[in-house]
């Protein structure tokens, strides 16, 4: 019999976690009930690249795990869930499904904490106006823990997204989730760098071919080549030898 690993036993239960959005009308139901949270509710995305990042980062495995909703994000999550025979649904990417997250709290209290300044300001500024969600705060992706939880109990933000990146914001999620009052967290990745105007995305016709990656790659490929260009050939890898429990 074949030996299971560690990682695979981690990404098991990472995809049976997994909430797969099978078309448009699913989407709208799952956005509209994260917009009535009665807890606080984490909402996270998993990629190729949070899977790799689980496989040798319990810390981050035992945060992810911990969301109360994960999403499938990008091409090669349809390639693992079709190794292991499942329908992989929709690709719910966080930057196509933050602004419909933040349109639904249109006249609602966020919070904005990632990326840095000017971006951070200028996401601020085009949230407001194209959402017409009231941002009470604001705040850089690079401070302690701390400061997260006490801006949190000042200013009860009813949504938070966090644009910090892998793996920090699932673990300021995780706190989040311990501490603050009923609101939706969202593990955001580079949206904040998308609505503020530092990243572009890709053209429609690339998303569609499931190609986002190379866009970015190209880029910002000092940044991204670790990610990428090592990453996607061990999540190829790794998925060919993981199995089903």
């Amino acid at each position: 019999m074949m030996r299971t690993w560690a990682w695979q036993r981690s990404w098991q239960t990472i995809v049976r976690k997994l909430r797969v959005v099978g078309d448009s009308a699913d989407e709208q139901a799952l956005i509209e009930a994260l917009s009535r949270p009665e807890a606080v509710t984490v909402l996270g995305f998993v990629n190729a690249h949070a899977m790799n990042l689980v496989t040798g980062n319990t810390d981050y495995y035992r945060a992810l795990s911990a969301a109360d909703v994960l999403l499938r994000d990008g091409s090669g999550m349809a390639i693992l869930f079709r190794r292991l025979g499942l329908e992989p649904g929709l690709n719910m990417n966080g930057t196509d499904l933050i602004p419909k997250l933040l349109a639904a709290f249109k006249g609602r209290r966020v919070a904005f904490w990632g990326t840095e300044e000017p971006y951070l300001a200028n996401a601020v500024r085009h949230s407001e106006v194209t959402f017409g969600v009231k941002v009470v705060s604001a705040h850089h992706g690079f401070a302690p823990m701390d400061t997260y939880l006490d801006l949190s109990r000042e200013f009860q933000p009813e949504l938070v997204v966090l644009g910090m990146g892998m793996p920090k914001q699932e673990t300021v999620a995780a706190r989040l989730a311990d501490s603050a009052v009923p609101c939706l967290v969202v593990c955001g990745g580079a949206i904040l760098d998308f609505l503020g105007g530092k990243v572009t995305r890709a053209p429609q016709w690339v998303r569609r071919l499931g190609c986002e990656w190379v866009f970015r790659l190209l880029s910002e490929p000092k940044r991204l080549f670790t990610r990428y260009v090592v990453g996607n050939p061990m999540f190829l890898l790794r998925t060919l030898v993981c199995k089903d429990s």
